[in-house]
């Protein structure tokens, strides 16, 4: 007995539009992020041949962050369409 459950995506109304709305948030995340990593890294490379250490301690903290948001947002769709794809196949 095979039993199978997949999410019904078009059971609500307006599920094209909203994700429509949630790609077009996740690629203003994106670019966001990238310029971010782009300036922080600027900064970093500025800052450290300066020597103002605090200021490049907190450039490599906001590249971090702005590399993990990238990160996020880039692998979150791809991620979810994984486990959407390994639970049919459950």
């Amino acid at each position: 007995m095979t039993m199978n459950v997949f999410p019904d995506f078009e059971g609500l109304e307006g599920i094209g539009e909203l994700r429509e709305v949630i790609g077009a948030l996740l690629m203003f995340v994106l670019i966001v992020a990238v310029l971010m990593l782009i300036v922080c890294a600027i900064v970093w490379a500025l800052a450290s041949s300066n020597g103002h250490h605090g200021a490049a301690t907190k450039a490599r903290i906001g590249a971090w962050a702005a590399l993990g948001a990238a990160v996020l947002a880039g692998g979150g769709v791809a991620w979810l369409n994984w486990l959407i794809d390994l639970g049919s196949t459950l």
